[in-house]
């Protein structure tokens, strides 16, 4: 479509300008100006999702991130479940990025954060097209066989009365 403006030839207006389908869209070589910023949260959301996507990855965050999002999620104040426990830097396309993680009771601890190191980097530096200089990777729990994550307002989440 942007050959077929560009070699369409330009009409005189009363105002002296082209009217807009005139006007040539710029060759894939040629550079516009302007800025483009993508805000920590986004690499966060795509370092966590591509986290999550290694097998042995049982959750997201600490034990004081999954307790500080329960506590958001019982006073309704929002959830930040997709980038919980991951933190992002970015200056000029350059990323680091420190993700803490639960892993899977039976998987090799060492593995799966390797899995992690080398997913993150991959995914962030394929979807934003940025440098990922660091990668820091946290195990702070372990996911025992039969335990699940309490979903908030489970009954298991309450106390119980005695």
């Amino acid at each position: 479509m942007s050959e077929a403006l560009a070699e369409q030839p330009a009409s005189p207006v009363e105002d002296g300008a082209p009217p807009s389908s005139y006007i040539e869209a710029p060759t894939s070589g040629a550079v516009v100006k302007g800025r483009i910023k993508v805000a920590d949260e986004v690499v966060e959301k795509v370092a966590a999702l591509a986290a999550l996507e290694v097998a042995g990855v049982a959750d997201m965050g600490g034990d004081l991130a999954r307790a500080f999002e329960s506590v958001r999620d019982r006073i309704g104040i929002g959830s930040r479940r997709g980038n919980q426990g991951v933190s992002a830097q970015i200056e000029d396309r350059q990323v680091a990025v420190s993700l803490t993680i639960v892993v899977e009771y039976g998987h090799v601890v060492m593995d799966v954060a390797a899995e992690v190191k080398t997913n993150v980097a991959r995914s962030v530096s394929r979807m934003l097209g940025m440098r990922v200089t660091e990668v820091n990777v946290t195990v702070d729990d372990v996911r025992l066989p039969g335990e699940i994550r309490p979903k908030p307002g489970d009954p298991a989440e309450e106390p119980q009365p005695s």
